[in-house]
């Protein structure tokens, strides 16, 4: 007990009288007991507790921020956001393919006009560059929007919406929040302003599959971002609120609502003086355009990204794998006038002549690439039907024998290399072989070669000229030989052919052609003799880019290859194939040209390669099982007997080149002939084709075209002729080699005036030479194949 005297008042409790026991006063050294809460303040929590409460709930806070913010990294950029397509356009800028399963191209900010540029931040976030990388009044906002129904709401800046593109996703999680919060005050921490503003205009959805504002651009107004307009790019700008809400195309119940937002945007551009009052009065709405399908890879489109691809990997300018990863702009040397010219012929002289009721006609392809001599670089190329039901590259396959449309090599290198027949002349156009069906080859100490003529056709004595006319192959395999096999193939490969094409082989075979070079090969030799003899690599970029930096191409070079003599009058005797020749159908073009038909064993391929002075062009047509791939004959394709070169190829040839240069200027060719080259008058035609011709050398009109096939005198449409007929004009018997001076009566084949000599042609340039004798002749045999026999013409 204690001796502390009791307090005054105070009385010791009576153990006998039951009750509570009195509470003793409080003192300075005792605090009076807090009476008890009752009734409902019992609920209500003391300021202790509330203080507690909210210092701890600080404390929580402010360590699981610093938690957060340590704890949570920057993460790598996920694939959606960095997948780009790889964009081709024609040489103008126009669009022409996308590869890539993002339709996205990156541009750099400055690439984005700033009145576009104004328009998302008056749209998005207008204190973007004055404001940290998160606005948490913004966020709590946003929340209580939602939360009492007023609006699903976003409440986040520019730089966490590029977060969310960029680094995370679109799935509406806490978890992505949080992360997306401490991501935010990190990367405006260590990036640029205009880096994130960049990243964000480049990874946003505008609708329409189209991510970034360049894709955008394209799919609404088919112009690139750096052509936008104000009022283009504040609608874009409406769209990123939420593409199908505000797409007005087609959806004339998203006018009304798309225009509001559009005037808002405007209106806010003006308040921050990002737009005068004036300029924003004068501001209509810009209707975009419909939307289209996506057309991906089909028709030519694949061929040719194909082909780009192919040129940019094995030209070294890039890697296969890099360029996969996409983002490059790859502007390429086509032309879209003439490569929609190209498969509009094809269609009309082929395709919507295809019978589904011929079975012949499930075998037919066509390939064709078209070149500018000048510069080497490709204007047009057919690939094929439809990249998405054929995926081999007509144009650039190298499978099938390129004929008779060989021969002008052989006559090239042997004017480059002054060769001279068995009998040592110098062989010239007007130098006389024997063009007797299966003749032996002299002074060749192989195997005996001896190869047959189209129909087993004799000719006699005849002049190199009339042997190309006529692609006579006994000629043809002789000239080799006395040019040398060697000279001929390194003269192709100079010419443009390479080096590796299979069956490309130095033996008198290779005069008829069977190598397999590609259409687009063919094309770049055929340019060079165009090019009096000067050789450039084709060309098929012209320029390549990633984020607005250009990768380094090839320089484009020529060379002098062979002499322009040997070129040019190789180029006049070919000349006289469309005359005359084997290629009367190619005159539609209207203008001067030269070619050369070609078929393969078994009438698996015919050709034509010709050019102008301004355009060089190849077409093929092949015959190719759908199913099982194998080369198949082309007997009755099209509804014809046989298919040749002077037939469908160069039909779509004249069509073409006709529709190509319609808008150039008609130019002759300005040669310079090798001595001995003039052409001298008509000879006798065995086969009695021979008839006046015009004394320019060309159809203006294009009256002529279509005798490849009928209504010429003694041509039935094959590369080479069936056989004598009379033409009601003077000739000699066939195989005679004289010549008279006076040309035969007059026909449907030729437009020379009687008695002129060949060769009286405006710009071309020659000295006069005597006519040559003829090389010595020889029988041999030869195997025989169906129907045609085994010979190339």
């Amino acid at each position: 007990m204690s001796d502390e005297p009791p307090q005054p008042g105070w009385e010791p409790r009576d153990p006998t009288v039951a009750g509570p026991t009195p509470k003793a006063p409080a003192t300075p050294d005792r605090p009076a007991e807090r009476k008890k809460r009752t009734g409902w303040r019992r609920l209500l929590p003391t300021w202790r507790m509330t203080l507690g409460a909210f210092l701890f709930t600080a404390l929580l806070l402010i360590g699981g921020f610093f938690a957060g913010y340590h704890l949570v990294d920057i993460p790598p950029a996920n694939a959606a956001a960095t997948a780009q397509s790889n964009v081709f356009l024609y040489r103008d800028g126009t669009p022409l393919a996308q590869k890539g399963d993002v339709n996205r191209e990156n541009v750099r900010l400055s690439q984005v006009p700033a009145s576009v540029r104004h328009a998302v931040l008056a749209a998005e976030d207008r204190d973007f560059y004055s404001q940290p990388g998160v606005d948490p009044e913004a966020m709590l906002r946003a929340a209580w929007n939602t939360l009492t129904g007023k609006g699903t709401q976003g409440g986040s800046t520019i730089t966490q919406q590029y977060v969310k593109n960029y680094y995370l996703g679109q799935e509406r999680t806490l978890v992505r929040k949080v992360k997306e919060f401490f991501i935010s005050i990190k990367l405006d921490r260590e990036k640029g302003k205009d880096d994130i503003f960049q990243g964000y205009l480049n990874t946003s959805f505008y609708g329409r599959n189209a991510y970034g504002i360049q894709a955008a651009a394209r799919a609404y107004y088919g112009t690139d971002a750096q052509d936008l307009t104000t009022a283009q790019g504040a609608y874009l700008a409406v769209l990123l609120n939420a593409p199908s809400a505000y797409d007005v195309a087609g959806r004339p119940e998203n006018r009304a609502k798309a225009i509001g937002r559009w005037n808002y945007v405007l209106d806010a551009m003006v308040k921050e003086k990002w737009l005068s009052p004036a300029a924003r009065a004068a501001t209509t709405f810009p209707d975009p355009e419909e939307a289209t399908a996506t057309t991906g890879l089909s028709g030519q489109r694949g061929y040719i990204v194909q082909a780009v691809e192919e040129y940019l990997t094995k030209r070294n300018v890039i890697d296969r794998k890099t360029l996969a990863q996409g983002g490059y702009r790859i502007t390429t040397t086509l032309e879209q006038h003439k490569q929609e010219s190209l498969a509009q012929a094809v269609d009309e002289q082929v395709t919507s002549r295809l019978d589904d009721g011929n079975e012949t006609d499930r075998y037919v392809r066509v390939g064709g690439v078209s070149i500018d001599p000048a510069t080497s670089k490709v204007v047009a190329m057919y690939g094929g039907v439809d990249y998405t039901r054929q995926f081999v590259n007509n144009a650039t396959r190298r499978d099938y024998q390129v004929g008779s449309t060989f021969k002008p090599f052989v006559f090239a290198a042997a004017v480059h290399h002054a060769s001279v027949t068995q009998d040592g002349e110098r062989i010239s156009p007007n130098t006389r072989y024997d063009g007797t069906n299966k003749r032996q080859v002299q002074g060749w100490t192989g195997s005996p070669y001896a190869p047959g003529n189209e129909d087993d056709v004799d000719y006699g004595p005849i002049t190199v000229r009339t042997a190309t006319d006529k692609s006579v192959n006994a000629v043809y395999a002789q000239l080799a030989v006395d040019v040398g096999p060697a000279k001929v193939e390194q003269t192709a490969i100079d010419l443009g052919l390479p080096a590796d094409t299979p069956d490309l082989n130095p033996s008198p075979s290779i005069a008829l052609g069977p190598a397999t070079a590609s259409v687009l090969d063919m094309a770049e030799a055929y340019a060079t003799l165009a090019n009096h003899g000067k050789h450039g690599r084709y060309a098929l970029v012209e320029k390549i880019e990633k984020d607005g930096k250009a990768l380094p191409l090839p320089a484009a070079k020529s060379e002098q290859v062979i002499s322009r003599e040997a070129a040019d009058t190789t180029t006049a005797m070919l000349r006289s194939v469309i005359e005359g020749g084997t290629g009367t159908a190619a005159q539609a073009a209207g203008r001067p040209a030269a070619g050369k038909t070609g078929t393969a064993e078994h009438d698996k391929a015919a050709w034509f390669a010709g050019y102008t002075p301004d355009l060089a062009t190849v077409i093929t047509v092949m015959g190719q099982d759908p199913d099982t791939g194998a080369q198949k004959p082309l007997y009755g394709a099209l509804g014809l007997e046989r298919m040749n070169g002077g037939g469908a190829p160069a039909e779509i040839w004249g069509q073409y080149t006709r529709a190509a240069l319609e808008d150039s200027a008609v130019r002759d060719f300005d040669l310079v002939l090798a001595e001995g080259a003039e052409e001298q008058l008509e000879e006798p035609d065995p086969s009695g084709s021979a008839d006046p011709e015009d004394p320019g050398g060309w159809d203006p009109e294009g009256t002529q075209a279509g005798r490849g096939r009928e209504g010429y005198d003694g041509y039935d449409g094959d590369d080479g002729f069936r056989g004598p007929r009379g033409s009601g004009g003077t000739q000699a018997a066939p195989g005679a080699g004289g010549r008279t001076g006076t040309a035969p009566g007059p026909g449907p084949g030729r437009g020379r005036g009687r008695g002129q000599p060949r060769g009286h042609r405006p710009g071309t340039r020659h000295a006069r030479r005597p006519s040559r004798r003829s090389a010595s002749a020889g029988p041999g045999p030869v195997s025989a194949c169906p129907r045609r026999g085994p010979q190339l013409i």
